[in-house]
């Protein structure tokens, strides 16, 4: 393959780490022309230092100086806010976007790369979650493909490789089922913020290891599958593997069904999205199956995690019903980050939420924006009720 630029936004993240990691293994094969992060400046200015990207780019404006201050010497681009990250998602240095942003800020710069025609390793679920029939529809007419870089999303893709999309039966994403697996509903109405943030398995931001433990992420992935691999949400289904080896699996027609199996690891999707579904050489540990001799599957409890079922009922309803959900989990986790509300009272301010957002059918792009503020504003309302 020839030697691919790439704009990571969201650089300093675990999925954007791990991407620079590949990037530095494999120097012939990739190179870095614009990062991008949120407030994380001194990462920021480390990474450019060591990657020399042509810009770097800080969403907290009040972060700009100190950025510039240390990059304009090496010779280095700057910017802040997500205007310049929007536009400099036109700019023709570079192919392929990874979209490594945690949250509704991804949805803008993908829409713009898309429009670009630029490629999009796509780790930003919520883009999907959000807007999904307005991504599907901006493909349409854009030679942009989009390449999961979600485990299991990546899973799926890599088992629907040579496969007949009309001989698709189901897809199962599995979820390793998060810390709270076993626990009890009145357990849970007890754990901490640190309790939550101790996933099993896997190292990953914040707010997506509190999204694994409500099971909000994999309704978040089962919308999001919806739209990457154009299968009805009634055949799309989890599976709680709390081994975290198999990634997803498909059924066909004919009652077979492949499995993509690995460590929990995401090195290997990302490498595999950035190589354009070609195998790449990686330095990490394998898998060897010896030492898994035991995978088990259960079957999820909705009752104690009312979360996951959201997913079926936002593609039911379609429209803005996504959108809403995604802005006022944001604003819920946020607040049981700072110990304001409880664990399971994440799911009681997404409930009221729905509930009194204004729903929209057939949204377009300034639609979603309207209903995403909404909401927000909507989720803070019940959180001041709790609160009190």
């Amino acid at each position: 393959m020839q030697k691919k630029h790439i704009a990571v936004i969201g650089s300093t993240g675990s999925i954007g780490t791990q991407t620079l990691d590949i990037v530095a293994q494999r120097p012939e094969k990739f190179a870095i022309s614009v990062l991008a992060a949120g407030s994380n400046v001194e990462l920021l200015i480390k990474q450019s230092l060591t990657h020399r990207p042509a810009l770097a780019i800080i969403a907290d404006e009040s972060k700009y100086k100190i950025l510039k201050e240390a990059l304009e010497p090496a010779g280095i681009a700057t910017a802040a806010g997500a205007g310049a990250l929007a536009d400099a998602m036109e700019r023709e240095d570079f192919s392929t976007v990874v979209t490594a942003t945690v949250g509704y800020s991804g949805l803008e710069p993908t829409i713009r790369a898309i429009r670009a025609g630029k490629d999009i390793a796509l780790a930003n679920k919520e883009t999907l979650v959000v807007a999904g029939e307005l991504i599907t529809r901006l493909l349409s007419t854009s030679p942009s493909s989009i390449l999961p870089v979600d485990s299991e999303h990546s899973a799926i893709y890599q088992c629907l490789v040579g496969e007949d999309p009309a001989t698709v039966d189901r897809l199962i994403i599995t979820a390793s089922g998060g810390p709270f697996r076993t626990h009890s509903a009145e357990r849970l109405a007890r754990v901490t913020v640190a309790d939550a943030l101790k996933h099993p398995n896997w190292n990953m931001g914040n707010k997506i290891t509190i999204d694994s433990a409500t099971m909000l992420n994999k309704a978040f992935e089962i919308i999001e599958a919806r739209w990457l691999f154009g299968i009805p949400a009634q055949r799309i289904e989890a599976v709680v593997h709390p081994q975290s080896i198999i990634h997803s699996m498909v059924q066909f027609c004919d009652g077979a069904v492949k499995a993509q199996l690995g460590l929990p690891d995401m090195h290997l999707p990302i490498r595999y999205a950035l190589g354009d579904g070609m195998r790449i050489d990686a330095p990490e540990r394998r898998l060897t199956i010896a030492d898994y001799s035991s995978l088990t599957f259960e079957k999820p409890d909705t009752e104690r995690f009312p979360c996951l079922g959201l997913a079926y009922r936002a593609l039911d309803e379609g429209g803005t019903t996504a959108c809403t959900v995604n802005a006022a989990n944001e604003i819920a986790v946020a607040a049981f980050l700072r110990g304001e509300i409880s664990f399971l009272d994440i799911y009681r301010v997404i409930e009221a939420t729905l509930g009194t957002t204004g729903f929209i059918a057939k949204p377009g792009y300034e639609d979603y924006v309207a209903v995403n503020t909404e909401a927000r504003s909507k989720a803070q309302e019940t959180i001041k009720k709790i609160i009190i």
